[in-house]
């Protein structure tokens, strides 16, 4: 799913997570109480509602942390699996105990990303008769950025820059601080020779300005633009250069963005504004 430079930080983040509710290890007082020490369970993870499903190799590696070798993980449906209200995800079994202690995390992670999974998809439903692929963006919440993007991923979208690293993009910001779209462009050209260049724009002028270069940007965002002005603009760039729209950008304007040709939409909403999928886990009663 993702580059070979990326490395997903599940362990450190699954390691954090349970720190937040155990500083100092087991026991959690209320398992302990109230379950015997020896006592063995099976759990069941179900959807709660139809949307597609994420993270649940990451919950499963909750409760490996959890329980070491003695857990088995069964009937897990792959990441990315469109599921209905009720069907069963997943089986952990271990020491009751243990489960217990991994259920929230586990609940947290795996909801969490199957909401940002399920978002994509109505994101790539809705484009479905266009050309236009849904992006992700560097709104993600810190320390889960690659699991977020992953999620999209599963969701059927298509990942933006992983960071500051991987692509450059002139914002307005640097435009200011540059003096100009082009000499901002020219100057990141000169130190950083071969690394990929986004250009943001506002109007069809400066769009004009960037394709008129005998090297345009390897990718130009249309910010904040109206359809109209849109259309227009991928005209006048007759596949040059891919297109981004960007900002105002709402599932409701999904199938009128994907009417006007642009080759990607990025969707901030998809991981800074998800919306959980619900996702139960239950003992099976003895």
């Amino acid at each position: 799913m993702f580059p070979k430079y990326i490395q997903v930080p599940i362990t450190p983040t699954i390691a954090r997570a349970l720190r937040e509710d155990l500083p100092d290890g087991p026991p959690d007082p209320t398992s302990w109480a109230t379950i015997a020490e020896d006592a063995r369970g099976e759990a069941v993870f179900a959807a709660r509602e139809p949307g597609v499903v994420a993270g649940l190799g990451v919950a499963a590696v909750v409760f490996h942390a959890c329980l070491g070798g003695d857990v088995q993980i069964t009937d897990r449906v792959p990441d990315g699996t469109r599921v209905e209200k009720g069907d069963v995800v997943m089986r952990v079994a271990g020491r009751t105990r243990q489960l217990l202690v991994g259920e929230r995390v586990a609940l947290n992670l795996a909801c969490h990303l199957s909401g940002i999974a399920t978002a994509t998809a109505r994101w790539v439903e809705a484009l479905a008769d266009s050309p236009t692929r849904v992006l992700d963006t560097r709104k993600t919440l810190p320390g889960l950025r690659a699991l977020q993007k992953y999620a999209v991923r599963c969701g059927g979208g298509v990942n933006h820059r992983i960071g500051l690293f991987d692509m450059a993009m002139v914002k307005d910001n640097h435009v200011i601080a540059a003096g100009g779209v082009i000499p901002a462009l020219e100057a990141i050209r000169v130190q950083f020779p071969g690394l990929p260049v986004e250009v943001e724009v506002t109007t069809l002028e400066q769009l004009d300005e960037l394709l008129a270069l005998p090297q345009p940007p390897e990718r130009i965002l249309l910010d904040n633009m109206t359809d109209e002005l849109m259309t227009d603009a991928v005209r006048r760039t007759a596949g040059r250069v891919p297109l981004e729209a960007s900002g105002g950008i709402t599932l409701e304007r999904a199938t009128r963005i994907g009417a006007t040709g642009v080759d990607f939409v990025s969707v901030g909403a998809l991981t800074h504004s998800v919306v959980v999928f619900d996702i139960g886990m239950d003992l099976v009663e003895s």
